[in-house]
């Protein structure tokens, strides 16, 4: 099995490549990360509508609801 390459072996390679591919790989690794980021909150707004449709969400204000996380009595 094969090991991944290290960081450095990464970087070393980005710094090989023209200043344009580099422009072009950071771009698109920006937009991939905020892709991803997208999908991950839409998959917690799912979750959290479920929640919700379950009747199994939490309600309450911000306090309320650190309280509750901690166990801390108001």
């Amino acid at each position: 099995m094969s090991q991944p390459p290290t960081l450095q072996a990464i970087i070393e390679f980005v710094e090989a490549l023209s200043e344009d591919d580099q422009d072009v790989l950071f771009d698109l690794i920006h937009k991939r990360r905020i892709a991803k980021r997208r999908q991950e909150i839409a998959q917690n707004a799912r979750v959290t509508m479920q929640a919700v449709s379950n009747g199994t969400a939490q309600r309450g204000t911000a306090t309320e609801l650190m309280a509750n996380i901690f166990g801390d009595e108001e």
